[in-house]
């Protein structure tokens, strides 16, 4: 299944898109896409469902994040072998891990707003995980029992405010707009390997990052039964699991978002992102 949430900010519906690419409601079977809905037993009742006999969704509305009440977005630095080789930087001995604000997390197509006093506004396409069923102190070989799905997540990043000024990398990846997730979530089932899929993204036409989960250095499995180590899990949790090779600050010279941009993104299977950048104040 493909699961989303459409309508304006704060006010989304639950949806599911159909075969055909039509979004159909989901409002009589769900308030929305979130927590118990994406438990294993949540989703079976959803699947059970005919979708030709869901609402059809006329035009084409806003979509927001595909998850709501996300409790925690925790992201993976440095995930990618040819990505930390391009920062210069040596593969880390564990996953490095970091919180992106919950408050940062908007619909995939929403505008990305450049903070005030940025002038290194950079982007990063990444795979997130969604969690379905809580986790705590999971072993490997378990660990994907408890993934309700996949989606695509822009892990917007101010590289001045993340790496040159003191403290930690969540200041630099939490400013509003800086979480565009979406188009959908889409179910566990229908990816076969998360760690064989194409991604790419791309800038006023341009591909800068056009990459493959099969350089992740720890993969999915790995992700969700370490993170469970530290931290429970629970249902709407969204891990982002770090990004390919072609950020902004990798170029030479290092090319940064500017306002007045387009970015399009994607990852194989889930879906396709679309962005405009604004100056904070317009």
């Amino acid at each position: 299944m493909k699961l989303l949430r459409y309508g304006e900010a704060g006010a989304e519906k639950p949806g599911l898109l159909d075969a055909a690419g039509q979004i159909r409601d989901l409002s009589a079977h769900s308030t929305d896409i979130a927590g118990a809905v994406l438990t294993p037993e949540g989703l079976a009742r959803l699947a059970a469902l005919d979708p030709d006999s869901l609402p059809r969704v006329e035009g084409t509305p806003r979509l927001g994040p595909c998850v709501g009440a996300i409790g925690k977005m925790v992201c993976v630095g440095l995930n990618y072998a040819d990505h930390a080789a391009e920062a210069g930087m040596a593969i880390p001995p564990e996953p490095i891990l970091f919180f992106k604000a919950t408050s940062a997390i908007c619909g995939p197509n929403d505008d990305i707003r450049i903070p005030r006093g940025a002038q290194k506004t950079d982007w990063e396409v990444e795979l997130g995980i969604v969690i379905g069923k809580p986790a705590s102190y999971v072993d490997e070989a378990r660990a994907m029992e408890h993934v309700a799905g996949y989606c695509v997540v822009n892990d917007v990043s101010e590289r001045e405010f993340q790496i040159e000024r003191a403290g930690q990398w969540v200041k630099g990846k939490s400013a509003d707009t800086f979480g565009p997730t979406g188009p959908w979530m889409v179910t566990a089932d229908e990816i076969a390997d998360p760690q064989a899929l194409a991604m790419w993204l791309e800038v006023d036409g341009h591909r800068y990052q056009d990459g493959s989960t099969a350089t992740m250095v720890y993969g999915v499995r790995h992700l969700v039964s370490y993170i469970s180590r530290f931290m429970s899990l629970q249902p709407g949790d969204i891990i982002s699991t770090g990004t390919p090779p072609g950020v902004g600050m990798g170029q030479t010279p290092p090319v940064f978002l500017r306002a007045g941009q387009q970015i399009a993104c994607g990852v194989e299977g889930l879906g396709t992102q679309r962005q405009s950048t604004i100056a904070w104040d317009a």
